[in-house]
């Protein structure tokens, strides 16, 4: 059974950014083998527009087995918990966000190259926490390095 991640328009970027680009192409090798099972949302989309042609080019090869979720009152909620207890400034909402979703969603996990805001030791704690004292679970936080399986 695939394992329900959503995931972050930078692991779409970063399928075709030198890079970083083994790992995300491995992850979406896995997610079309369906070890994975991608679930993005509209703010993914969004993002998207302003991609390189190939990011783009690979969110669209994706469609056929990607899940979409909407952006939900609780998580927009849960959003604002994580701007009121200070995870991140309001000038990172949308990354917030990205977070709230899976959560929200309760799904496994989140799949992100976001280094600066969420994918950080001292971040993803508080992102826990803040779950917590909502009646949230706590999600996995991971680039796409931490989710392929190496092994069958």
């Amino acid at each position: 059974m695939a394992i329900r991640v959503y995931v972050n328009t930078s692991v779409y970027k970063g399928a075709v950014d030198l890079a970083i680009n083994a790992a995300s192409q491995e992850c979406v090798t896995q997610d079309k083998a369906g070890s994975l099972q991608w679930v993005v949302s509209e703010i993914v989309v969004d993002e998207l527009q302003e991609a390189a042609e190939r990011g783009r080019q690979v969110y669209e090869e994706h469609l056929p087995w990607t899940e979409f979720v909407s952006v939900s009152v609780g998580a927009v909620r849960l959003r604002d918990a994580y701007l009121k207890a200070g995870v991140v400034t309001t000038k990172w909402a949308t990354d917030a966000l990205h977070v709230a979703l899976p959560s929200v969603h309760r799904y496994r996990g989140i799949v992100i190259w976001n280094f600066k805001h969420i994918v950080r030791f001292e971040k993803t704690p508080l992102y826990h926490g803040v779950n917590l004292i909502n009646g949230v679970e706590s999600l996995s936080i991971n680039p796409p390095a931490e989710v392929i399986t190496y092994e069958n």
